[in-house]
């Protein structure tokens, strides 16, 4: 079951089921906002298939860096969380991991794979967090060419995890939409269609 997952301290981003052109969809609207709308479940490495989504965005966030952590918002991303061993993190890492748990009230995922739209990235470009390097992003979509349509993907979760963190994944453990607009103190709309896993084994709905 898909929820929303706020963060203490923050306005939340209001996601809600809406018809749009012809099929339910997702709309999240952030107002100087950012949480996630998360759906939790486990399948093991050797089960990782691919992922499909799709989003449309009618306009970016002016402004928006991803590689910046003053200016990192995005109006789409996709979250995939992962299990790992804790034992390897950094200590920067643990720090920081420890901190989130006692705001959130949960141990952030071991590693943390994003698909995004960036402003100005190239696609295909793998993006480093600020704060941590077990959050990186790849980007899909770039730019404001093709705002306002409906923007499809699929995708290989185990190459590209590899290719973000150079290693093997662990379990997936969530996957997440995520509307941020907090750090550039904005306001953007976007919507999501179905997110679809599809498993080595079958399709996990």
């Amino acid at each position: 079951m898909w929820q929303p997952l706020d963060f203490p301290f923050k306005r939340a981003t209001h996601y809600a089921p809406v018809t749009l052109d012809g099929r339910r969809v997702i709309q999240a609207d952030a107002d100087n906002s950012v949480s996630l709308y998360r759906r939790t479940l486990r399948i093991e490495p050797s089960g990782l298939g691919r992922v499909s989504f799709s989003w449309m965005v009618p306009e970016l966030i002016p402004g928006a860096d991803l590689s910046r952590q003053d200016s990192e918002d995005a109006p789409v991303r996709l979250v995939l969380g992962f299990d790992g061993d804790m034992g390897r993190l950094a200590g920067r890492d643990r720090l920081l991991f420890d901190l989130i748990e006692g705001i959130v009230g949960e141990t952030p995922p071991y590693a943390t794979l994003m698909y995004v739209w960036d402003n100005r990235a190239a696609v295909g470009s793998v993006i480093v967090a600020a704060r941590t390097g077990r959050i990186r992003k790849i980007v899909v979509d770039s730019g404001p060419r093709q705002t306002s349509v409906w923007r499809f993907h699929e995708r290989d979760i185990v190459s590209d995890f590899k290719k973000a963190f150079g290693e093997e994944p662990g379990a997936l453990t969530s996957i997440a939409l995520m509307t941020d607009s907090d750090n550039t103190h904005s306001k953007v709309r976007a919507f999501y269609g179905e997110v679809r896993l599809l498993e080595r084994s079958g399709v996990q709905p």
